[in-house]
């Protein structure tokens, strides 16, 4: 539990391990949310799954040296072990690809093929299994936008779908089911009721901050993450950010409605909970609240230009909406605490 003193000598308290675990539970919750459209490459997932692996892995231990709530730091420990396993079974079977990215593949050739007249061909990988495509009569490097190395191939794609070399069918082996990803919040479900139970407070007051700030910290990170892999992956349809960005408007009322319950922040601006400051943390809150949407609603409209730098410039509102939403969730739980 980590402590800060106030000017008026009073003391914040904020449970880490607690914090932590709510951002692992929400950002594989929104993992599953994103990949379940089987559309973005399988490295999405992995970073993904290795992040919040991390951080579930902190969040134990932090509580096991310094708190006293075994249920949630075990938790904790079983939802990085969690997101370890999802994420081995996800490299087993990798060469299967992604359904939806590969069909994407196979649109974008053929529109290629249509305007150009240039027939794609499937290309042999040195180890026998199947390579990407490239045009009759074009060296490998050639440069078209589905060529290899493009995005298709760096994302976990393939320029054949479902054929190996020798045309057995690679599905066989069975695509990586998204659903795995739900794995690691359930078992943080256990640990985040712990949490919430485990306080002075009124305990379904607790239960649904906890709840909301964990799918509010998931939502604004995988969504900071998901801009980013556009990069990887410039095909990538819009709409997966649009979903995210949307599910973050959608949980910032939750979220802020929660803070507000009693005793919310509405007692830190009446002076009825003393932040210290004199209420200055307060309107700190309010602004990093409001703030948040605001910055949910200019990235929606970035999202809504044509040019591709339209994404990066999304991802750089997104940003600064971490900052503000760690700031909305943070601020408050530390406060209303004292």
């Amino acid at each position: 539990m980590a402590t800060a003193p106030l000017a008026s000598g009073a003391v914040i308290e904020l449970e880490a391990s607690t914090v932590l675990l709510q951002w692992a539970v929400g950002g594989m919750a929104f993992c599953w949310f994103t990949t379940r459209r089987r559309e973005v490459g399988l490295g999405y997932g992995w970073l993904l799954r290795g992040v919040f692996a991390v951080l579930a892995f902190g969040g134990g231990l932090i509580g096991l040296r310094m708190d006293d709530n075994p249920v949630r730091d075990v938790a904790g420990l079983m939802v990085g072990a969690a997101c370890l396993v999802v994420l081995a079974i996800s490299i087993a079977r990798r060469r299967v690809g992604v359904r939806g990215q590969r069909a994407e593949h196979d649109r974008r050739s053929r529109r290629v093929a249509a305007m150009t007249d240039i027939h794609r061909q499937p290309t042999v990988a040195t180890d026998g299994s199947a390579g990407s495509t490239q045009p009759c009569g074009t060296s490998p490097s050639a440069g078209t936008p589905d060529g290899p190395g493009a995005p298709d191939d760096m994302a976990g794609g393939s320029g054949l779908p479902g054929r190996s070399s020798d045309g057995s069918e690679r599905d066989q082996v069975g695509e990586f089911p998204p659903l795995l990803d739900l794995l690691p919040v359930a078992i943080g479900l256990i640990g985040l009721v712990a949490a919430a139970v485990d306080t002075d407070a009124n305990v379904t007051v607790a239960l649904v901050r906890t709840l909301a700030g964990a799918l509010f910290l998931g939502a604004v990170t995988d969504a900071m993450l998901l801009g980013h892999w556009y990069l990887v992956q410039p095909g990538l349809p819009r709409r997966l950010l649009h979903e995210l960005v949307d599910a973050l408007g959608v949980v910032w009322p939750i979220e802020v409605v929660a803070m507000l319950l009693p005793t919310g922040m509405i007692s830190v601006w009446s002076g009825a909970v003393d932040d210290g400051w004199g209420g200055t943390l307060g309107w700190f809150w309010a602004a990093c609240a409001v703030t948040t949407i605001v910055l949910v609603v200019v990235t929606k409209a970035a999202l809504r230009e044509r040019e591709y730098s339209a994404v990066m410039a999304a991802t750089g509102l997104l940003y600064l909406a971490i900052l503000t939403a760690f700031g909305t969730d943070l601020v408050a739980r530390a406060v209303l605490s004292t």
